[in-house]
C-alpha cells in the first residue's frame, strides 16, 4: 500500500530535507521518495493543515504498568496511549510485579508487544528485585532486547552498587538512567520543602534530595568514565551540576517532565491530588531554570514519565493519595504551551533525534530509502482531550479539557499510519 503526505515540512538535522516542504511518499515500510509535487497515484493522500513531519518521537522513562498492574495499564492501552501522544517508540520501567530483572522478563515484554502499533522496549532492572542490595543479569537482558538500565521508581541509593552499575555496562557500551531523589531525606515528603509546604501543613522533599544524587553521581561517572543519563531533573542547582559536568565532557545526559515545565508547587495549593508527584513540583525560580535548560540545549530530552494511577489512587487525601500523572497524551503540547518559543526543529531534537542518539537506536532519517518511522505535528494546530476521549485506561491527567497551544496530527510507524481526530 502507497501513501502519500502531501506538502509537508521536514523537521530532521540529519535529513538532506530539514526544513524544506515536500511531497513524502511511504510504502509499506519504507520511504519511496521525497519530492516538490508527486504527481503519481498512491493508494490514499494525506493533506493535513501545517503539517510537520519528524523521526518519530521517543519516550525514555515509562510506566505501563503490565505485569501485575494492569489495572491501571496494559501494554495495549499504554501503546494506544502513546501513539496518540505522538510517541513511536517508548522505553517501559521495570517497575512491573514480577520486575523487568531476567532476560525472560524482557522476553514478555517484547513478545507481549510485537504486535501493537508502536516499539516498546524493556528497561532492565539495575538490581535484583529493584531492592537496591545485588547487580540484577544486565548482560543477559541486555542480549535479550533491554535497551537501558535503571531501578525506576527507586533510585539506587548505595554508591557501591550504583559504581558498580556504571562499570557493568561498559562491557556493553550500555546506559544507566537514574531519577535523582535521596530516599533518606525524602521519602516522607509530599510536596517540595518550603514555605508553601509550612503553610499547607504537608512534609516537604527538599531540593537537596535530588541535588545530593545527582553530585554523587557525577563524581561516580568521572571515576568510571561510564554513560549515565538522568531523568525528570527538577530544581535549578541540580541542572546546573549537569551542565557543568557537560562541560567536563563526561557522558551525561537528562531529561525533563512537560509537568515540571508546566506547574509549579504553588498550583498545589488547593490540595489537587491530580499535582502530585515524584519527582514533586517545585519553585518557580527551578521552573525557570529548567525551561531556560531546554532552550540552551542543556536538556537532551523530554520524558513524559507517564504515570497512570487508577481512580482510588487519586480521590483520597492528598497525604494518602499516589503520585503520577498520565501525561503521555498531553506531553508534546504541555511542552509547546510552556515554552512557546520552541521551533519545530527543536522540538524534534528534544523528542526525537537526541533521544535516539543517547540510547543508539536508528536515527530514522527522514531520506529516500530509508525506513519510515515518523511522527507528524503541529505548532499552530490546539490540543483539547478529555477523559472520554484518551487511549489511557486512567485518568489521571490535570491537562484534561485544557486548550493547549500545538497538536500531534498523527504517526507513521510499523507501516501503518495513524491519524489523530
Amino acid at each position: 500500500m502507497t501513501i502519500l503526505l502531501r506538502q509537508v515540512k521536514i523537521a530532521d538535522i540529519k535529513s538532506p530535507f530539514n526544513g524544506l516542504v515536500k511531497d513524502i511518499l511511504l510504502q509499506d515500510h519504507q520511504i519511496v521518495s521525497i519530492s516538490e509535487k508527486y504527481t503519481g497515484k498512491a493508494d490514499q493522500e494525506v493533506v493535513l493543515k501545517n503539517a510537520t513531519v519528524c523521526p518519530g518521537f521517543v519516550d525514555p522513562f515509562v510506566h505501563f504498568c503490565d505485569p501485575g498492574m494492569e489495572h491501571r495499564e496494559t501494554l495495549q492501552s499504554g501503546a494506544a496511549a502513546a501513539n496518540q501522544g505522538g510517541f513511536t517508540t517508548v522505553f517501559v520501567m521495570p517497575n512491573t510485579n514480577p520486575v523487568i530483572d531476567t532476560k525472560s522478563q524482557v522476553t514478555y515484554i517484547k513478545q507481549h508487544s510485537q504486535d501493537l502499533p508502536i516499539n516498546i522496549l524493556p528497561i532492565g532492572a539495575l538490581s535484583k528485585k529493584i531492592e537496591g542490595k545485588d547487580l540484577a543479569e544486565m548482560i543477559d537482558m541486555h542480549t535479550n532486547g533491554a535497551v537501558a538500565f535503571s531501578d525506576g521508581l527507586y533510585p539506587v541509593q548505595s554508591t557501591l552498587l550504583f559504581l558498580k552499575a556504571l562499570q557493568y555496562v561498559k562491557a556493553f557500551d550500555g546506559v544507566v538512567i537514574q531519577m535523582p531523589i535521596d530516599k533518606s531525606l525524602g521519602s516522607l515528603g509530599l510536596m517540595n520543602e518550603g514555605i508553601l509546604s509550612t503553610r499547607l501543613g504537608l512534609p516537604g522533599i527538599p531540593a537537596i534530595a535530588e541535588e545530593l544524587i545527582i553530585h554523587r553521581d557525577i563524581e561516580l561517572l568521572k571515576y568510571t568514565n561510564s554513560s549515565l543519563h538522568i531523568t525528570g531533573v527538577t530544581t535549578a542547582k541540580g541542572i546546573a551540576l549537569i551542565a557543568a559536568a557537560k562541560k567536563e565532557g563526561l557522558q551525561i545526559t537528562c531529561s525533563v517532565t512537560p509537568y515540571h515545565l508546566f506547574f509549579t508547587e504553588e498550583d498545589l495549593k488547593d490540595y489537587d491530588t491530580l499535582l502530585k508527584v515524584f519527582p514533586p513540583l517545585r519553585t518557580k525560580e527551578d521552573q525557570k531554570a529548567l525551561i531556560a535548560a531546554v532552550e540552551n540545549g542543556v536538556v537532551d530530552c523530554i520524558s513524559a514519565h507517564h504515570m497512570p494511577q487508577d481512580w482510588d489512587g487519586k480521590t483520597i487525601e492528598f497525604e494518602n493519595a499516589k503520585a503520577g500523572i498520565a501525561s503521555i497524551e498531553t506531553c508534546f503540547a504541555a511542552v509547546k504551551n510552556a515554552i512557546p518559543s520552541l521551533t519545530d526543529a527543536k522540538l524534534a531534537e528534544l523528542f526525537s533525534s537526541n533521544t535516539r542518539s543517547i540510547f543508539k537506536l536508528s536515527d530514522a532519517t527522514i531520506n529516500e530509502g530509508n525506513e519510515a518511522e515518523l511522527t507528524l505535528f503541529s505548532s499552530k494546530e490546539n490540543t483539547l482531550l478529555s477523559k472520554n476521549s484518551s487511549k489511557s485506561k486512567s485518568a489521571n491527567s490535570p491537562f484534561w479539557d485544557i486548550t493547549l497551544s500545538g497538536k500531534v496530527l498523527g504517526t507513521f510507524v510499523k507501516g501503518n499510519l495513524s491519524i489523530n481526530q
